[in-house]
């Protein structure tokens, strides 16, 4: 029987080695569009929308 340090260890190396080797994918994003003078650039145009899911029957 292996001792918990051992376990723990080989458990952790494989998380790394999984971590190493996922794919990474690198979408095009579009360039965000140049904030036009005197306008609160934490605020956005327009409000997003809401969507709400009734489940209560």
């Amino acid at each position: 029987m292996l001792d918990t340090f051992i376990i723990d260890e080989i458990r952790r190396r494989e998380r790394e080695r999984a971590r190493e080797e996922r794919p990474v994918l690198e979408l095009p994003l579009p360039p965000e569009p140049p904030a036009r003078s005197g306008e609160d650039p934490g605020r956005p145009e327009s409000p997003g929308t809401v969507v709400i899911i009734d489940y209560t029957g």
